[in-house]
């Protein structure tokens, strides 16, 4: 990934986002010629100097503080997110960052296994932060059976949003996911630019899919860690299922995804009908640990 590139896109889109009513910079109704703010004016909101603040908008991260990161954020009205990945963004372009390469296959430990199995009211998967499926319990493999069934493993859930019909009819709020989905993975892009497989991710699906790559050009950030999501399944209908994210303190990078409905809901009875589903369908459908180990 271009991480200068990167940066001056990022920065660029969160420019033109910020009008000068929102700024405080009184218009005095004259007529613009940039969407957003000016360079000019981000710099002296940020209390430095237009020559520097252009330098960084290229994407030059030589030298620059946490403290001008900061101000460039506030300027900029970056939420919490937005900051922790503009100062992602120009960390991981340290010389020392940069030559790092992630190389080791991750890989779900017999004891998390163990863990995700004893969570028979859930439907539960472990992902890392690529978004790669790396194991399930019997109930989140019966939930996720297509995605599971992508021959290219491991299986990924940005493309099997982005490039399997069938995950439009599966989410039912399959815009928020695709949006979820890209904003993920550019969290992660700015954390780690020199994961090849991610790399190859990202060039996969935007040379595969238009939806993909106008999003990836937005440059969204986005992280999920719980919620409700509704889905329908091709064996039990609609069911709406709550979900949390926990990371793996053992094993960071990973996380565990546990989809719960809520006690006395038809989605209650829809989950226990897939779950006697599963049981009777489980050597039918691969758990992808099974290929990681």
């Amino acid at each position: 990934m271009d991480r200068r590139a990167d940066i001056r896109q990022f920065l660029t889109s969160r420019r033109a986002k910020i009008t000068a009513g929102q700024a405080g910079i009184p218009d005095f109704g004259s007529r613009r010629r940039v969407v957003g703010l000016r360079r000019g004016e981000v710099a002296e909101l940020a209390g430095i100097s237009v020559e520097y603040y252009t330098r960084l908008e290229r994407g030059d991260a030589r030298g620059v503080s946490d403290d001008v990161l900061a101000a460039i954020s506030r300027a900029l009205q970056l939420d919490d997110l937005e900051r922790e990945h503009l100062l992602d963004l120009f960390r991981s372009s340290e010389p020392q960052r940069t030559a790092r390469r992630r190389t080791t296959r991750q890989v779900v430990r017999p004891g998390t296994q163990l863990v995700l199995d004893s969570m028979t009211g859930s439907a539960a998967f472990i992902r890392n932060a690529r978004l790669d499926l790396l194991a399930a319990n019997s109930l989140g493999r019966a939930l996720y059976e297509h995605a599971l069934a992508d021959p290219v493993q491991p299986p990924n859930l940005a493309r099997f949003v982005f490039l399997d019909p069938r995950s439009q009819d599966f989410y039912q709020d399959w815009e928020q996911i695709a949006a979820d989905a890209v904003g993920s993975l550019w969290a992660e892009a700015a954390r780690e630019p020199r994961d090849k497989a991610l790399v190859e991710l990202v060039g996969e699906l935007s040379t595969r899919s238009e939806d993909f790559r106008v999003r990836w050009a937005a440059h969204p950030v986005r992280r999920y860690r719980s919620g409700r999501q509704p889905f329908h399944h091709h064996i039990v209908g609609e069911l709406t299922l709550l979900y949390e994210v926990l990371e793996l303190v053992t094993d960071p990078g990973l996380f565990i995804v546990a989809y719960t409905p809520e006690p006395g809901t038809a989605s209650h009875q829809s989950l226990a009908l897939l779950s006697s589903w599963a049981a009777e369908t489980t050597p039918n459908i691969e758990n992808p640990a099974d290929d990681s180990r």
